[in-house]
C-alpha cells in the first residue's frame, strides 16, 4: 500500500501543478484583483520614471524630444558651476538630518512607551504637526525665523539681551534650520511607527533583565535597540531617500538661496524644467540622484549583511 501511493505520488503532484496556462487559468480570480493594480503602478509610476531616463539623454522643445543628445545633458548639468555645491548641500542636508532628526523619534517613542498614563494624548499630540501641510508649516516658521528686529524669535532674543540673527539669510545656518522645521513636522509619523514596533517586543526579557539587576540604560541598549534595530535602519533609509528629494521646504523658505546656500537636487531639476524649460537636463539631474540614492542604500545593505553574519 505504501510502495503504491509512492507511485502516484510523482502522477499526482505532476497533475496538480499542470501546466502553467492551465495554472493562470485556475487563479483567474486573484489575477482579475491583480490586474488592474499592475496597470495602474506601471502606468503611474514605472511609465513616467522610463518615459524621463529616455527623455534624459535627447535635446527637448518642451517635454517632446526632439534629437538624440547622448551624454551631453548629463555633462551640462554636472558641469554647471552649482551642480557641487547643490550635490555638497545634499550631503550637509542628510548629516543634519541625521543629527537632529534620526534620534528624536526613537527617544520620545521609548518615554511614550513607557509612560503609564496619558498615552493617547501624547500620541495625538507628536502626530498633530504631521496634520499641518507641508507649505503651511513652512510659512508658520518662515514667520518665526523673519530678520530684523520684528522677527518672533529676534524679538525674544532682544528681550534676553542677545543680538538678533538672520536666521534663514545666514548661509550657515540655512539648512540646519530647515532641517529642524522638516523634523519638527514629520516625526510624530515616525515616533508611530516606532511604537508599534516597541509594542511587539516581549515584556518578559525586561522582567528577566530587572531581575537581574539591569539599569534602565542597559535594558535600552540591550534589548529595545536590537530588538527594533530592523525598524531603525528602514527608517534611516527612508530618511535619507527622503531628505536628497527635499523640495517644498527650500522652495518656500529660501527659494535654494541665499547664493545657493540651501539648494537641492530635486529644487535644481524643478528650475530646469519650469524657469529654464530645459527637461532634459531636468532628467538627467533627476537620475543622478537617482544612482546617488541607489548607491547609498546598496551600500547600507551591504554594510548591514556584513554586521549580521559577524
Amino acid at each position: 500500500m505504501i510502495g503504491r501511493t509512492t507511485e502516484l505520488n510523482p502522477l499526482m503532484t505532476k497533475k496538480k501543478k499542470g501546466y502553467p496556462v492551465r495554472r493562470l487559468f485556475r487563479d483567474w480570480s486573484s489575477w482579475i484583483l491583480i490586474v488592474p493594480t499592475l496597470f495602474a503602478f506601471f502606468f503611474f509610476s514605472w511609465q513616467p520614471l522610463v518615459k524621463g531616463i529616455v527623455l534624459s539623454f535627447f535635446n527637448t522643445e518642451g517635454y517632446n524630444a526632439v534629437s538624440f543628445a547622448g551624454l551631453q545633458n548629463y555633462k551640462d548639468v554636472i558641469q554647471n558651476s552649482a551642480f557641487q555645491q547643490t550635490l555638497t548641500n545634499s550631503f550637509v542636508y542628510v548629516f543634519w538630518s541625521l543629527l537632529i532628526g534620526f534620534a528624536v523619534p526613537i527617544i520620545v517613542a521609548v518615554v511614550i512607551n513607557e509612560l503609564r498614563h496619558g498615552k493617547s494624548f501624547f500620541r495625538f499630540s507628536v502626530f498633530f504637526p504631521s496634520m499641518v501641510p507641508g507649505i503651511a508649516a513652512s510659512m508658520l516658521w518662515m514667520f518665526l525665523f523673519e530678520p530684523g528686529k520684528g522677527g518672533v524669535l529676534n524679538i525674544m532674543l532682544s528681550a534676553l539681551g542677545f543680538p538678533v540673527q538672520q536666521w534663514l539669510q545666514d548661509p550657515d545656518m540655512t539648512i540646519m534650520l530647515i532641517i529642524f522645521t522638516i523634523t519638527w513636522r514629520n516625526f510624530g509619523g515616525t515616533v508611530l511607527l516606532y511604537l508599534a514596533s516597541l509594542q511587539s517586543i516581549n515584556h518578559d526579557l525586561y522582567e528577566a533583565a530587572s531581575i537581574d539587576g539591569a539599569n534602565v540604560w542597559r535594558r535600552f541598549k540591550s534589548i529595545t535597540i536590537p530588538q527594533i534595530s530592523s525598524m531603525i535602519g528602514l527608517m534611516m533609509i527612508l530618511q535619507i531617500s527622503g531628505v536628497f528629494q527635499i523640495f517644498n521646504e527650500p522652495l518656500v523658505m529660501t527659494e535654494g538661496g541665499p547664493n545657493n546656500a540651501s539648494m537641492t537636487l530635486m529644487l535644481q531639476s524643478y528650475y530646469y524644467a519650469f524657469r529654464s524649460f530645459e527637461a532634459g537636463h531636468s532628467m538627467a539631474l533627476g537620475v543622478i540622484t537617482f544612482l546617488v540614492l541607489m548607491v547609498l542604500t546598496i551600500i547600507y545593505f551591504r554594510l548591514d549583511k556584513k554586521l549580521n553574519r559577524e
